[in-house]
């Protein structure tokens, strides 16, 4: 069976979050999450909060821990929620309080209750690439990260910062756009096929 998931990229500035679960489980959700949204709204709650975690949240203004049980109470006013309390009950029990007030839930590990997945991303600049294995296999999630963080050059941002300039002084209508655009980018297709790091015409030499 194809892959379903429709991938999409959210502002979660604009969310409010909550991960439960204080451990070694809660600690990877909220580095995972910070790292590529470090402006996102995070409520932690954990009976027992790690030290890393408390580390962590000190060089983040809109992450907020509290250290006791998690109540039910906890969900009011929240979007998104992700359950790491490495107890299967646990989860189980707060994920069906969470999908009762229609709320999108990330059941840590148990791909069967999820909403969303955390999938690997890869960022250069304003390039971000999420990669989904459905659930299936986090590990061969990771390496293909792994390969593309290596494979996409550091100078990909610099094009993209390029390309925007040159659709902004294009004339002409969407359509026109679109054809004048698909022309200039043809040449990243030679650029791998060369392992020419900017052959003719490419947009990176282009920048004023």
């Amino acid at each position: 069976m194809a892959n379903e998931l429709y991938p999409i990229f959210l502002k979660v500035h604009q969310f409010d979050m909550l991960i439960v679960g204080g451990g070694e489980v809660g600690f990877e959700k909220l580095t995972f999450l910070l790292r590529s949204s470090p402006n996102a709204r995070v409520t932690l709650i954990g009976k027992e909060i790690k030290d890393e975690i408390k580390s962590l949240a000190k060089d983040y203004n809109y992450v907020s821990l509290f250290e006791r049980a998690f109540f039910n109470e906890d969900l009011t006013g929240m979007q998104m929620v992700i359950l790491a309390t490495e107890d299967h009950e646990t989860n189980l029990e707060i994920r069906n309080e969470a999908k009762a007030r229609d709320i999108l839930v990330n059941v840590a590990d148990t791909p069967a209750l999820c909403d969303f997945y955390l999938g690997s991303i890869v960022t250069k600049g304003d390039l971000k690439i999420a990669i989904s294995t459905n659930g299936k296999s986090p590990t061969i999630a990771k390496r293909l990260k792994e390969t593309l963080s290596d494979v996409l050059p550091n100078e990909i941002d610099s094009l993209l910062q390029n390309m925007k300039d040159i659709r902004d002084r294009l004339k002409g209508n969407f359509g026109f756009k679109v054809k004048k655009l698909n022309h200039i980018t043809q040449s990243l297709v030679s650029q791998r096929q060369n392992d020419n790091p900017c052959p003719e015409g490419c947009p990176l030499a282009q920048k004023d």
